[in-house]
């Protein structure tokens, strides 16, 4: 297989009946999506600036406008939706979740809009609103985004949103863990509780092992030595010390070895597009803002 030829003859089987036919009710048929579709994906491997994609992908313009109307209208999150029954239901999902972030930094190209745009100042959930900050933020090194990934116990990416390089872990936790949906291929509701949770020392409050506790989530989360001093320092009104499974603890490294994966690919290790929709390339990695 070359450079340019991405995707198996039974890869594309999986998802081409998932893709739309047609640009709307009265629009011409889409034509050739296996090419598009290989376009997208060889441009967020190598990096490059969309117009400077290889000439056997086509324009390079019908690349880049595709890609943002899947982004807009669901098809990417309906192609991930699907992927995932179909692993649910040959039991290919380790329902042991792992929950973290990684940054995302910022090219020059990616940030030379203003920060406000002048969207409502809420949470972004709507696909086809932008937040005002374009989920890009300023921590130490600079304007960044925050990639927060939850996923199974094979390494299999469950969820992804996008937040603000500044922001905290532990307030997107919630958010992350309401965003997991993965659908019955038999009809009913989809399932969204795993069995555990596990997550690093930044995910450890009250509020979070509240949320998993009341969801009937084991929480494999350990405790802050701050958290640990104070709570000793109140005696017995502290309450009781937190107790996790050290040996399941052991396997989150799942979620940092899916990292080193994904940022294989040089679009996704750093972030070249101005914006967030097309950044995530759907709602599945919303955009989710927070002040400060």
């Amino acid at each position: 297989m070359s450079r340019t030829e991405l995707l198996t003859d039974a890869q594309w089987e999986l998802i081409a009946p998932l893709m739309p036919s047609s640009q709307g009710r009265r629009g011409r048929p889409f034509a050739d999506h296996r090419t598009v579709v290989e376009g997208i994906i060889y441009r967020y491997r190598t990096g490059i600036a969309w117009r400077d994609l290889p000439g056997c992908f086509g324009p390079w313009q019908t690349v880049w406008k595709r890609h943002r109307r899947f982004s807009g209208d669901g098809t990417w999150d309906k192609i991930h939706s699907v992927l995932l029954a179909h692993a649910d239901a040959a039991g290919l999902i380790d329902w042991e979740v792992s929950v973290d972030s990684t940054i995302n930094r910022a090219h020059q190209h990616a940030t030379n809009l203003p920060r406000d745009t002048g969207g409502p100042d809420e949470f972004y959930t709507n696909l086809r609103i932008e937040p005002p900050d374009h989920a890009i933020g300023r921590s130490r090194g600079g304007l960044s985004t925050k990639i927060h990934h939850l996923c199974d116990g094979n390494m299999r990416p469950l969820v992804m949103l996008l937040g603000p390089g500044q922001g905290g872990d532990s307030p997107m936790f919630e958010h992350v863990m309401n965003a997991l949906r993965v659908p019955r291929l038999g009809g009913g509701r989809p399932r969204t509780r795993p069995d555990r949770a596990l997550g690093d020392k930044a995910y450890s409050s009250r509020a979070n092992r509240k949320l998993l506790r009341r969801r009937g989530i084991q929480a494999v989360i350990p405790e802050r030595d701050d958290q640990i001093a104070n709570r000793k320092r109140r005696g017995a009104k502290g309450g009781r010390p937190v107790t996790y499974d050290t040996e399941a603890y052991k396997r989150r490294n799942v979620v940092e070895r899916g990292f080193n994966i994904f940022k294989q690919w040089r679009a996704l290790a750093t972030r070249y597009d101005k914006l967030a929709l097309r950044t995530s390339g759907g709602g599945r990695a919303r955009r989710v803002r927070f002040g400060g």
